[in-house]
């Protein structure tokens, strides 16, 4: 089964920066569309961000846009995000996931995408 770990959470002072990290055994991610999910406390799953199979194209909710980043280094596996001048409201836990699906647009529904890292928690400090 295909496993995504996440990493490179902490607590950060509010308008710090942080740069998460998702990796996957039993699977290569180059031929996949990747995305950010994070949820706090009480809330939903929130949808964060996407990355295209080649990496040409990218999405982002738009209380992120302009703040984070998603990038992709096919030759490392690896799925980034990185955060700059955070906000206390970005205090959450952060989900990396992979759709395995052919769409014609970067999925942004939680339920569009089929599997999930455990999580790594991000705590902004005000």
């Amino acid at each position: 089964q295909v496993q995504l770990v996440e990493s490179g959470g902490g607590l950060v002072q509010a308008g710090g920066s942080v740069r998460l990290s998702c990796a996957a055994s039993r699977l290569t991610f180059r031929a996949y569309t990747m995305g950010w999910f994070r949820q706090a406390p009480g809330k939903e799953r929130e949808f964060v961000a996407a990355i295209s199979w080649s990496g040409s194209s990218t999405v982002y909710a738009d209380s992120v846009k302009g703040r984070f980043t998603i990038s992709r280094d096919d030759a490392k596996n690896t799925v980034s995000l990185q955060m700059s001048n955070l906000k206390p409201e970005d205090t959450a836990l952060y989900y990396c996931a992979v759709d395995f699906g052919l769409r014609g647009s970067l999925p942004r529904a939680k339920d569009e995408y089929d599997h999930w890292g455990p999580g790594t928690q991000v705590t902004v400090s005000s």
